[in-house]
């Protein structure tokens, strides 16, 4: 039963009748439209596009900062380390020209009182080498040569040979002994003739071991040409002998530099890492290989400067020989022993000048190598903070070995 509404309202529609939610009830229609606006109003006067700015200002791509730098050869630091007569980083050819005059000036005494020691001895063996040949030169002049055996020509040529053992050992000998001395000046440590031969005692066999095994390999290596040339030759063809002879000299002379640059730090070894002599042959190789090159011409630079040196301070000794020589007339054995004592007494006097000037070259190309190849500079870096006074300790440095 439907409830009727109060009086005054209007009658309920049936369930179901109701429309949905969002809709007009049925019979009333779409509302009054308001029609067209008040006239003059219109639309709102029209603005436009905005003023335009463009495109914003280009900044351009990012700055180039181009390929990440290589690590090729260590960069020279300025304010890197120097307790002794380098600085503690990879060297250039002024540091190793100037740090082999500077530890002759740090140490003259060990320096040159070592080399003075050694050449003496060595140019008195090859003035007895060489006197004995001239001596006989009289006997010689006026035998017949019928008299000229081969005895006296090969006396004179073995005594020659003698001397000439006896000088690449001497100056094998001395170039370990000034290697103790560069080492010690690295740091700014002095050192005495006696603390030297402490330090090389010991290595001496080693280094003449070493100069005794490079003399045989130059023997057999020139030996072996003058076989091949020898026999070719023999076997009737001398245009042959001659062709291939220049070729084979050549290419030995090649091979002896090649050989004589890889070993050239096997002294140094022997001595300040206290390798016997076949490791130090082997490490040496290994040190020279990357940077060969700069080696052959540091140490061939090193040649032509010190030849002119010692010629430069040797030259006027001949001159005085040479003029004493002919003073005389006609010249006589006296005459030639003269000029060939002054001689060596100027050729004495200039090894004991680039004596020391060599050695240091080649000890401190070394420590260069060592730096570049090993990073061996930190090592040093780390030793040279003891002082100059730390001896004991920074000798022991120069036989660390890279892991």
């Amino acid at each position: 039963m439907n409830a009727l509404p109060p009086p005054g309202y209007p009658a309920f529609p049936p369930p179901g009748q109701y429309a949905p939610l969002g809709y007009p009830p049925a019979g009333y229609g779409p509302p009054p439209g308001y029609g067209a606006p008040p006239p003059g109003y219109g639309p709102p006067p029209g603005y436009g596009p905005p003023p335009g700015y463009g495109p914003p200002p280009g900044y351009g791509p990012p700055p180039g900062y181009g390929s990440p730098p290589g690590y090729g050869p260590p960069q020279l630091v300025p304010g890197a380390l120097k307790p002794g007569i380098i600085p503690l980083r990879p060297l250039t050819l002024s540091d190793i020209f100037n740090g082999a005059v500077g530890y002759v000036r740090a140490n003259p005494r060990a320096t040159l009182g070592l080399t003075a020691m050694v050449v003496v001895v060595m140019q008195l063996v090859s003035m007895l080498a060489t006197f004995g040949p001239l001596a006989a030169y009289g006997r010689i002049t006026v035998a017949r040569s019928s008299e000229l055996s081969g005895g006296v020509v090969g006396a004179w040529l073995g005594s020659m040979a003698a001397g000439m053992i006896v000088t690449w050992l001497g100056g094998m000998l001395l170039s370990g002994m000034l290697t103790v001395i560069v080492g010690r000046s690295v740091f700014g440590a002095p050192i005495t003739i006696g603390e030297t031969w402490v330090k090389i005692r010991g290595r001496l066999l080693p280094l003449l071991g070493l100069a005794l095994l490079e003399g045989v390999a130059v023997a057999a290596l020139f030996g072996l040409v003058a076989v091949i040339i020898a026999l070719l030759a023999v076997a009737g063809a001398p245009a042959l002998a001659v062709l291939l002879g220049l070729p084979l000299v050549l290419a030995a002379i090649v091979a002896l530099v090649y050989l004589y640059t890889m070993v050239l730090f096997a002294p140094v070894l022997i001595v300040l890492e206290r390798l016997p002599v076949m490791e130090a042959i082997t490490r040496s190789f290994r040190l020279v290989r990357g940077g060969f090159w700069r080696v052959l011409g540091i140490r061939t630079l090193t040649f032509v400067v010190a030849s002119f040196i010692g010629n430069a301070v040797a030259l006027p000794f001949s001159i005085v020989g040479q003029v004493l020589l002919v003073s005389g007339g006609t010249p006589s054995t006296g005459g030639l022993l003269l000029s060939s004592a002054i001689a060596s007494v100027g050729a004495a006097i200039g090894q004991i000048i680039i004596a020391p000037f060599n050695a240091g070259v080649i000890t401190l190309l070394y420590t260069d190598r060592r730096m570049r190849a090993e990073a061996f500079d930190l090592v040093l870096q780390t030793g040279a903070t003891g002082g100059p006074y730390a001896a004991a300790s920074t000798d022991n440095l120069w036989l660390t070995r890279p892991v």
